[in-house]
């Protein structure tokens, strides 16, 4: 159904605030590390893994977020993970040892998926096309505030009151989100076309998206995308205070310029749309995003860490990665019109998959210098390519 006179900037925002949830919970509280490790008497490896917690916890419970909004409903499904996600960050808040904090922020990362998933479920439910396509757009310009602004709010709360005063931000932040949805979230998936949860459905359900080649390789090429990004968020303390000598208050410099270009390539993204076909705004994304890694690569082999010249490839990356990023996500979602929640889950649950492997394993590897993180950069997205050239090649085959 396309409803292409209807406003879009209200749902968007709010679809926008909700997906944002989850980037705020890794990102705000990235700037307390060392506070945590000392408080907690934990290393600094230790506390690592509260991240790999919320982010493998994360991608197991998007796979059922989807199903669950698809039998159920989306309002009702998002306020209850709302509530539930403020419960586990008052129980993060609260945690006296480090085992504790592993176990509250992996429920943190059991409720938090539920915006990013169903909203863009919501979506098409509402949108076809290039209005699909602009929606999402907005949405990713809205939602690119948030990793911008997170650790910055982190960063000034650590430093006024400690590293517990964040998770009260989130407690917060998480009531303020659930009034405005119980106000102002439609629900958009009438009675009549909610799916079963029986177990001999979602098992067919699951096995057709997962055997989807195409599926896989829209997944695969969003998810190496972002990580060419995603290495640099899980390795900012280490990027910023260590390797270029800043302060816990300037996660700005690290957000600021990905972010903008984030920005930037969405709002690029919703301009082309109707006007460049699908394979050919991917295409340029690619472009800027290769663009952005040799440049990257020339940089750091030609200089030593510094301002600006160390956090400058990532604007213009990021530029690529949105510019690419709303044509790949429409396309691994369109073969399952009848599941798109389900779609939307399983999409999500292998991105958030491999971000878990990416903080557990990929970004510690990486994160010894800043040539190695420009490498890691590159090899990602060359990856990333290669699954969106081979998509595009099925895609163009007849039947």
């Amino acid at each position: 159904m396309t409803h292409s006179t209807r406003s879009t900037r209200g749902i968007a925002l709010l679809l926008a605030c909700l997906s944002a949830l989850g980037p705020f919970s890794i990102d705000t509280y990235l700037p307390s590390f060392p506070d945590i490790a000392h408080s907690l008497g934990a290393t600094p490896l230790e506390v690592q893994q509260t991240l790999s917690a919320y982010l493998f916890s994360f991608a197991a419970m998007t796979l059922w977020h989807g199903a669950i909004a698809d039998r159920f409903g989306r309002r009702r499904v998002i306020l209850g993970a709302l509530i539930l996600f403020g419960v586990a960050s008052a129980g993060c808040l609260f945690a006296t040892s480090i085992g504790q904090l592993w176990f509250w922020r992996a429920m943190q990362g059991v409720t938090a998926g539920a915006g990013i998933v169903i909203s863009r479920a919501i979506v098409r439910d509402l949108y076809d096309g290039a209005d699909a396509q602009r929606l999402i757009a907005q949405i990713t310009m809205m939602f690119a505030l948030a990793p911008a602004i997170a650790p910055v709010i982190g960063g000034w709360l650590q430093t006024w009151f400690g590293w517990r005063s964040i998770f009260a931000f989130l407690v917060l932040l998480t009531a303020a989100l659930w009034l405005a949805c119980l106000k102002l979230l439609p629900e958009t998936l009438p009675p009549e076309k909610r799916q079963s949860l029986r177990p001999g459905y979602l098992v067919a359900a699951y096995r057709k998206v997962f055997s989807s080649p195409r599926f896989l390789l829209a997944c695969a090429a969003l998810a190496l995308n972002f990580g060419g990004f995603f290495i640099y968020v899980l390795s900012a303390p280490v990027f910023l205070m260590r390797h270029l000598g800043l302060p816990e208050t300037a996660f700005l410099w690290l957000f600021g310029p990905a972010m903008l270009g984030l920005m930037s390539g969405s709002w690029l993204s919703g301009r082309l749309a109707g006007k460049r076909t699908p394979g050919q705004a991917i295409a340029l994304g690619y472009g800027v995003m290769a663009s952005a890694a040799m440049l990257n690569l020339a940089l750091n082999l030609s200089l030593p860490p510094g301002l600006p010249w160390s956090v400058a490839p990532l604007f213009v990356y990021t530029v690529g990665m949105s510019l690419a990023m709303p044509n790949l996500t429409l396309f691994a979602l369109d073969p399952f019109p009848e599941q798109r929640g389900l779609a939307a889950s399983c999409q999500t649950f292998f991105q958030s998959g491999f971000n878990g492997i990416a903080a557990a394993l990929i970004a510690p590897a990486l994160w010894g210098s800043t040539l190695s993180l420009a490498f890691g950069m590159a090899c990602l997205m060359a990856t990333g390519g290669l699954a969106a050239l081979a998509h595009r090649k099925l895609r163009l085959l007849p039947g």
